[in-house]
């Protein structure tokens, strides 16, 4: 049976190199940020909470991005995080990782899998 499925957004709202969007997620603690982004042509979404400390990554709303838009980046602490796999590559939470959600792109929106 196919899980459950929430629309996020329309696919060219993530542009690759640009701003992600943020949404919220329903947890057993309540509503939490989350927020995705697109790199090398993928999607790829995340609770919007440093691994270091539980505060939002971006700095204005959308800004995930280091300034080479190579990494995700916290902008409390400086930490790095891969956008493939959320893996934090630099700064006080090295090795650890952002928690991931599970996306899904068809038919020109992305969608939240299994909330």
């Amino acid at each position: 049976m196919a899980g459950t499925q929430r629309l996020i957004c329309p696919s060219d709202a993530v542009r690759e190199g640009e701003d992600g969007v943020r949404f919220s997620v329903t947890r057993v603690t309540g509503e939490e940020p989350a927020f995705v982004v697109r790199f090398r042509g993928r999607v790829h979404a995340y609770l919007n909470r440093c691994a270091h400390v539980p505060i939002e990554l971006d700095w204005m709303p959308g800004r995930f991005f280091d300034d080479e838009r190579l990494y995700l980046i916290c902008a409390t602490h400086g930490a790095l995080y891969e956008p493939e796999s959320g893996r934090c590559v630099a700064g006080p939470c090295r090795g650890r990782r952002l928690l991931a959600l599970s996306v899904e792109e068809r038919d020109g929106m992305v969608f939240l899998v299994d909330e």
